[in-house]
């Protein structure tokens, strides 16, 4: 069972009666600005040139000791 035409038609005549021509309009308005804005947001992500990874390097091989005195107040 979907919505048909008329439902929609209904709808809409009760938005429009309760919200006003001019309310709805201002409010398309709005959200075309925020469609507009979102599409030039996506471009200029897409100009911004690629950056590139950054790694760090380290050596696995380092090992660290632990003296007696360190030993005692861990295990205290």
């Amino acid at each position: 069972m979907g919505i048909s035409v008329w439902q929609i038609l209904i709808i809409a005549v009760i938005v429009v009666l309760l919200f006003g021509r001019g309310k709805i309009s201002e409010l398309m308005g709005d959200v075309a600005k925020g469609i507009k804005s979102f599409k030039k947001g996506l471009n200029e992500d897409d100009d911004a040139p690629a950056e590139t990874a950054k790694t760090i390097d380290h050596k696995a091989d380092d090992t660290v000791t632990m003296t007696k005195s360190e030993d005692k107040t861990k295990a205290g």
